[in-house]
């Protein structure tokens, strides 16, 4: 059985920058969690940030791929510099992932770590960028299949043909 990496907000946990969650109550996620299939990650958690903690954005809208390679920065809402925590949390949950054997991630749409279509563009203004936050363009670089809580069918979709390819 394949399992699935998931923003542990998206599941109810309050790791949110304030406090809360963003719950995801689709059929789809409450299924894959009675079949016992999801993995939660909260990369800015595991990479050391607290709950709750200022709003992180990635400066100038650059994506995650920029932060990666160091010629960009996530900072937060006091302008403090927390790109080594978002690349830590990256790289955690790139080990869960592959730990796991993962090939479907579900991420929270926005997040400077876990937007897989769009980020904010570091003024705390929030403007839209079209990109993808750190976990996203580490995974994704992995080879992992990204998706927001917005593609839940079109996950549902691929893992069932995953599964299928592996049975034939």
């Amino acid at each position: 059985m394949e399992s699935v990496l998931v923003s542990a907000c998206l599941l109810g946990e309050a790791v949110r920058y304030n406090g809360g969650d963003m719950r995801c109550d689709h059929d789809i996620l409450r299924q894959w969690q009675r079949e016992g299939r999801v993995v939660a990650v909260c990369p800015e958690v595991a990479g050391g940030l607290p709950v709750p903690r200022p709003r992180a954005e990635i400066a100038e809208g650059a994506g995650g791929l920029k932060v990666l390679a160091g010629i960009a920065k996530a900072v937060d809402s006091n302008g403090r510099d927390v790109s080594a925590y978002l690349i830590s949390g990256a790289e955690q949950a790139l080990e869960l992932a592959r730990a796991w054997h993962i090939r479907i991630a579900v991420l929270k749409e926005g997040s400077p770590s876990c937007g897989t279509g769009f980020i904010f563009d570091g003024t705390f203004t929030d403007t839209r960028v079209k990109d993808r936050g750190v976990t996203a363009a580490i995974l994704q670089q992995a080879g992992v299949h990204v998706f927001s809580e917005a593609q839940l069918a079109e996950a549902d979709a691929l893992l069932r043909k995953i599964e299928a390819d592996n049975v034939a």
